[in-house]
């Protein structure tokens, strides 16, 4: 395969090549990668040659001829020096920390919320919690709002399920890490989006196509990395109360504490349910009476760059109570009733994790994961019962090297240990549906992984070459290669390019929920083998300096190739859903391009067209899958002045037609239409901030789009074409919001 071919020719070159760079570069940033221009950068000794940072924090220095080791000096005005002993040439991210007592005042740039980081040669879009503030961002799924290469797709209307794409393809296709472990996986990924909370997230990262195979062997399209509030750069207290217009209240608060070497995070969230609102008179409710309460507590203890022991533990606790369906379902009275049709999730999930860094010394670190999960599900949808117990737990143990020149090496081992038993009690079964019954999976995976990244061509030329070998209990051994590189041809210009492969196992009950909602017979045919897909990209990035407007305009495009797949087939029969492994011709083609600008008066604007081809067939024939939006625009507009303490901002979507399931076999009743419509939605916040509050309002939906009775068979909801996995757009409506946040140091 032409794949295979390209990735191995470069293996010899890139762990054995030799580095060629001869100068001392990187970027200056505050501890929270704010970029410093016109920080100042030498050389101890060499003095004469210092220089200072350019507008995007960017600095090079000539490597004096004949010396092993230097001390790398930084410094800023109302910021401690940094000082780093580096051995020859190679790239350093210089971060400074503020004075404690400042006697200047320090007019820094405005960093957008949102931006690329370029400090990875893996193309890593970065969402900062200040980005997040520009919305009501109430849960991880409601975190895209303002960004084009995530979007957020309900995948089961009545409870509101959702999940998130890259490059047109479903949720389970990229993976989700919290604070880099995979705990959104299996039996958590239904409802784990919306488990995590918008104000306890500080950044979030995300990578489309092939990534480092460091946390794994899935990523298929993309991952998307959340990382929560850090007790070390937190206030000492936060709060924040939300509300919208259908009545339901999000309670959020933490608080701090520093001593010494140890940092302490506590926090709770809290959700209190909606009224009950049936706008398009369907019988069934827009959206579901939630109540959930989670617990979080995140503990620091050291610094890994400097401490030769550190670690960090995270212990969290979640549980969930959604109930929908038509109105005047009562959870306690009605579950399982066959007269009045409802759904009631209710969930427990405990989960921890771990990170103990052993530092030997300046070049040299040992790391071990561990994360461990529990998951109790009791759930009801219409006369089945479905229960869910699931127990993950991962590990891993890393070496890290990195050598003189700024090369770096890692390998370790991994392992992970799944067990999820379902059990589908239909009852009397009066459709006689097939899948009731208990269904057992059991993963014992392990695995050996080794990564570099090298640095040619004075550091503008990088390569990642990793592979990873894992083995199965059942399926045996499979090999996981990938490969990333990034070049700099000009001042300001990059051009990536990706190309890896990548492997998961379906566990089809808990990524499909609809078919647990709807009343199709689901059919198996023949065992199921792991899916895989090679993907492919490339994008090229420009900073942009225009005179008082700097921003940044990248396009990209990634082709995803599956070698397997398993895709609910839904046209062979109007009642049925057959489950089976396609080794055909399924492809996913996206290209986008955005443009950012910001402008020092408090201005940011963002523009993005995505393109999308999500198909399968043979030859020239090409079957379009459902729910992807050929074309989809995104408009964001950000004003924050600076003399004044409130900000502005708004952001809109188009999206095109949508490819929906084909209905032609049912009754005509219960026929829909071919495609969607297409639509627009606007939403606008107002945000005012005081010394130490701040008060947010704003309308989501402005012009109040709305898919009208997205339930197929709403009329029957225990007949044959009962299905709610037919919403392609908004089904709420317009939404008003009011919040208030509150920080203390």
């Amino acid at each position: 395969m032409l794949y295979k071919s390209l990735l191995f020719c470069g293996i010899y070159f890139l762990f054995y090549g030799v580095s060629m760079g001869q100068n001392v570069r990187g970027v200056v940033t505050t501890d929270e990668d704010i970029i410093l221009p016109g920080a100042q950068v030498w050389l101890a000794g060499y003095e004469q040659s210092a220089v200072y940072a350019n507008k995007l924090g960017d600095y090079q220095l000539p490597w004096p001829e004949g010396q092993d080791s230097l001390l790398l000096l930084a410094s800023y005005v109302g910021y401690q020096m940094d000082t780093t002993l580096v051995f020859g040439s190679g790239y350093h991210h210089l971060r400074l920390r503020p004075m404690d007592v400042l006697n200047t005042i320090v007019v820094e740039d405005r960093r957008a919320g949102q931006y690329l980081s370029n400090l990875t040669p893996v193309k890593t879009e970065v969402i900062s919690s200040a980005e997040l503030a520009k919305g009501a961002c109430c849960d991880l799924a409601g975190c895209f709002n303002t960004n084009a290469s995530v979007q957020s797709a309900v995948t089961n209307v009545v409870t509101n399920t959702k999940e998130l794409r890259i490059l047109g393809l479903g949720g389970v296709y990229n993976q989700i890490l919290l604070d880099g472990f995979p705990l959104i996986y299996g039996s958590s990924y239904t409802y784990g989006m919306s488990t995590l909370p918008g104000p306890f997230i500080e950044n979030i990262y995300i990578s489309k196509g092939a990534n480092s195979i460091l946390q794994g062997w899935e990523g298929i399209s993309g991952q998307v990395n959340v990382e929560t509030k850090d007790p070390n750069q937190s206030p000492r207290y936060f709060g924040n109360m939300y509300i919208n217009s259908f009545g339901e209240k999000q309670f959020n608060a933490f608080t701090t504490l520093k001593h010494k070497k140890v940092k302490n995070l506590l926090a709770i969230h809290a959700v209190l349910p909606a009224n009950e609102i049936d706008r398009d008179d369907d019988q069934f409710l827009d959206l579901p009476l939630l109540r959930r309460i989670s617990v979080y507590n995140r503990t620091h203890w050291g610094d890994p760059g400097e401490d030769k022991w550190s670690s960090s533990l995270g212990i969290r606790w979640v549980g969930e109570r959604r109930i929908g369906g038509q109105r005047g379902f009562e959870d306690d009275r009605d579950k399982g009733s066959d007269q009045i049709y409802g759904q009631a999730i209710s969930f427990s999930q405990p989960e921890m994790w771990v990170r103990l860094t052993r530092r030997m010394n300046e070049r040299n670190r040992m790391v071990a994961f561990a994360s461990a999960q529990y998951h109790d599900q009791d759930s009801w949808y219409g006369i089945l019962n479905y229960q869910n117990r699931q127990v993950m737990a991962n590990t891993t143990i890393q070496w890290e090297r990195e050598s003189a020149s700024g090369n770096t090496l890692r390998m370790g081992v991994s392992g992970r240990y799944l067990h999820i038993t379902e059990d589908l009690d239909y009852g009397a079964n009066p459709l006689t549906l097939p899948q009731g019954g208990v269904y057992e999976r059991q993963d014992i995976i392990a695995g050996v992984f080794a990564e570099q990244i090298r640095y040619y061509w004075d550091d503008r030329l990088t390569w990642i070459l990793g592979v990873r070998y894992d083995h199965h209990q059942k399926f045996g051994g499979r090999f996981t290669p990938r490969t990333l590189l990034k070049i700099d041809p000009y001042p300001h210009t990059s051009i990536r390019a990706s190309l890896g492969y990548g492997w998961r196992m379906a566990n089809i009950f808990t990524e499909n929920v609809f078919l647990l909602a709807s009343n199709r017979r689901v059919v198996f045919e023949g065992d199921l083998h792991p899916e895989g897909a090679w993907n492919a990209g490339i994008n090229l990035n420009r900073e942009l300096d225009l005179g008082t407007w700097t921003g940044r305009w990248g396009m990209d495009y990634y082709e995803t190739r599956f070698t397997n797949q398993i895709f609910p087939d839904y046209n062979q029969a109007p009642d049925m859903a057959i489950i089976a492994n396609y080794t055909g011709r399924s492809v996913s083609r996206a290209f986008q391009t955005d443009l950012d600008m910001n402008h020092p008066a408090g201005w940011q604007l963002k523009f993005a067209y995505n393109f999308l081809e999500v198909f399968r067939g043979e030859g020239a024939d090409k079957t379009i899958l459902p729910f992807n939006p050929t074309h989809k625009l995104l408009g964001v507009v950000s004003y924050a002045p600076t003399r004044f303490p409130f900000q502005v901002d708004a952001h809109s979507h188009w999206y095109g037609k949508q490819k929906l399931p084909n209905t032609t076999l049912n009754p005509e009743i219960y026929q829909r239409p071919a495609t969607s419509e297409t639509y627009m939605t606007i939403t606008l916040q107002l945000t005012w901030r005081f010394k130490q509050w701040e008060l947010y309002g704003g309308c989501e939906n402005i012009f109040d789009f709305r898919q009208e009775r997205p339930i197929l068979g709403w009329e029957d909801p225990f007949g044959p074409y009962f299905d709610t996995a037919l919403a392609w757009g908004p089904t709420r409506g317009r939404e008003f919001y009011l919040g208030l946040r509150w920080r203390m140091e």
